[in-house]
């Protein structure tokens, strides 16, 4: 059996090459080649929590992920997954989580952003200051020629030093901006990976055409923007039985009356497929709501493990 580590998935897993994994995954989750359960999750205290994500990917194989999620360490999102060989049943590798949902996560949100966000956006806007948020910087660019970056966060000094680090590493402008208001306006590409539980982003800041990767909460209870966008935006989720039970802001928005399950759109993957539409004109708010997938997961195991020894 092959352990991989933090730095092992890290030199071996770029982000184009994950990109691409994301799109077949997705794909592959929307037409029924694969399978899964809704995550468990236990809550912990301090607002921490332990998630396990069992499934099956036809090609790749089955296991699950067994990770923790403790918001105010340096690595939010700590674990392993562990990879069965789907011909013998064998247990073929653990491979470090924390590592490969950093990337998984923002790639998918960056295949989201090819299929969903208008084809000359330029401005991306992140609100929230720790891994994803340097994770989304690192692979939106890859598919969209990124010339400005506004950033927000509930502390600055690390806004400030986010936005140092994507100048420095990546060569792209970035300001810290004093609201997360100021952060989006006239943006044409917002993440939002915060650990908010309530809403840091409203409808009436975000202009029309703008394209939302909303990623912060993963669960039901936390909410990183508010009702009113949620109904005004076309909602793919990337999967949509998940984001019906789990998916916050859906909740909050449908609890309130503002949309029902039909709101929720099909999953990202058939739109990469072609087979269901995503953004339909120009002044669409487009949400790509992410609660994060086995399939991901399985997917770059998958990949890793294939690519030992090379």
């Amino acid at each position: 059996m092959i352990v991989l580590d933090r730095a092992e998935v890290r030199r071996r897993l770029d982000h184009l090459t994950c990109i691409a994994l994301m799109r077949e995954a997705m794909i592959a989750l929307a037409t029924g080649k694969s399978k899964q359960l809704l995550r468990g999750i236990i809550d912990l205290d301090g607002g921490n929590a332990f998630g396990v994500m069992p499934g099956a990917l036809e090609g790749a194989g089955f296991g699950a992920k067994l990770v923790s999620v403790f918001p105010l360490e340096e690595h939010s999102h700590q674990g392993v997954i562990v990879l069965f060989d789907e011909a013998s049943g064998a247990p073929a590798a653990v491979i470090d989580a924390g590592e490969v949902t950093a990337i998984r996560t923002a790639c998918a949100s960056a295949a989201a952003t090819d299929a969903l966000a208008l084809p000359d956006a330029h401005t991306l806007a992140i609100l929230g200051t720790g891994e994803q948020a340097w994770q989304h910087a690192l692979a939106v660019p890859l598919v969209r020629p990124i010339d400005t970056v506004r950033l927000w966060g509930r502390a600055p000094d690390k806004a400030q030093a986010l936005a140092r680090r994507i100048e420095g590493g990546l060569g792209i402008a970035t300001t810290v901006a004093a609201s997360a208001a100021k952060a989006v306006a006239d943006a044409a590409i917002v993440c939002t990976t915060t650990a908010a539980a309530e809403p840091v982003l409203h409808s009436s800041d975000v202009a029309d055409g703008t394209h939302i990767n909303l990623v912060g909460s993963s669960r039901a209870g936390p909410v990183e923007i508010d009702s009113a966008l949620v109904a005004r935006a076309r909602f793919i989720p990337d999967h949509r039985e998940g984001v019906l039970a789990q998916g916050a802001e859906f909740l909050r928005a449908r609890a309130a009356g503002l949309v029902t399950d039909a709101h929720v759109l099909s999953e990202i993957g058939t739109v990469f497929a072609g087979a269901s539409a995503g953004r339909l004109g120009p002044a669409d708010v487009t949400i790509y709501k992410s609660l994060g997938s086995i399939v991901q997961d399985l997917a770059c195991a998958s990949f890793l493990l294939d690519g030992f020894g090379g």
